[in-house]
């Protein structure tokens, strides 16, 4: 596993976390990433090692995510963004190219409609669409269980890892994901628990439902690459990104284009080996 080293920004009024992959020779893009709703910015451990040779790779830790700073509220697109800008500014970089999983799909693309100037080029891990009630209904479903660990005290770490280890959209459960799972635990009392806290992801998905996607993607002028995972997760195994609401998808946005990672799944794209993945990414990024 390539352990990333940790690193500091200033974002929006908040001191924000970072984790690094690079090597010296890198002389490509500064690739930044914007994990997904319940996570935080070692959730790239897989995606970003084969992309490190030649890139610098940043996973950000959303603000109330991971290591950065928690404030009792503010948490929506506009601020995630102002969070980004405020970051490439303090560490001195122009533009960076930007992918975002799950949530983060949907901040790098207000990021990029935003701030064309600041973003070369996106990637869309599984998400970004215009999504129906009942289309995010199925997606609700599925995240549910992360959704109700949150706030949860385990009296061990591995009482939690021997409830993740039977989450089917999970197999197989490496060692990576449980080093990625037991890095994102604090001790409290009592044992440990999630470092995020869920009144800060009921505002976060409250504000995510209500942002309006559509008019976002005509003012993505970059070009896009959208992954898309071909097999359903959760209960009902619904797509987060769907036939119908793909082809809209790369319909609205100037410089869209689709690769299907054939056989994963909404977590799997990002957390295990994915060849199609990792070939889509270098031929986009420029390996």
């Amino acid at each position: 596993m390539f352990e990333p080293n940790s690193i500091w920004a200033q974002g929006a009024g908040v001191d924000l976390h970072l984790s690094e992959w690079a090597v010296a020779e890198a002389d490509g893009l500064t690739v930044l990433g914007v994990h997904g709703i319940t996570a935080n910015g070692r959730s790239w451990f897989n995606v970003a090692p084969p992309l490190a040779a030649r890139h610098r790779v940043l996973g950000l830790d959303l603000r109330g995510r991971g290591l950065s700073d928690k404030p009792p509220t503010g948490y929506s697109a506009d601020l995630h963004v102002a969070d980004i800008i405020a970051v490439l500014d303090d560490l001195g970089l122009d533009r960076v190219a930007l992918m975002g999983h799950s949530l983060g799909a949907y901040i790098t693309l207000a990021c990029a409609a935003r701030h064309p100037d600041r973003v070369d080029r996106a990637v869309l891990f599984d998400a970004g669409a215009d999504l129906t009630v009942e289309e995010w209904g199925k997606v609700t479903k599925a995240i549910q269980p992360a959704l109700e660990r949150l706030g949860q005290v385990f009296r061990t770490a591995d009482d939690l890892i021997d409830i993740l280890r039977k989450n089917p959209d999970l197999q197989p459960f490496t060692p990576e994901i449980e080093a990625w799972y037991r890095w994102g635990l604090e001790p409290v009392a009592g044992g440990v628990a999630d470092r995020v806290q869920p009144e800060h992801i009921a505002e976060e998905r409250q504000n995510v439902l209500a942002l309006d996607a559509p008019a976002l993607y005509p003012n993505v002028t970059c070009p896009v690459l959208i992954l898309r995972a071909t097999v359903g997760f959760g209960p009902e195994k619904g797509l987060v990104l769907p036939e119908r609401a793909t082809n809209k998808l790369l319909q609205d946005l100037p410089r869209g284009e689709l690769a299907d990672v054939q056989g994963s799944n909404h977590y799997s794209i990002v957390l295990h080996d994915q060849p199609q993945r990792d070939e889509a990414l270098a031929r986009f990024l420029g390996a």
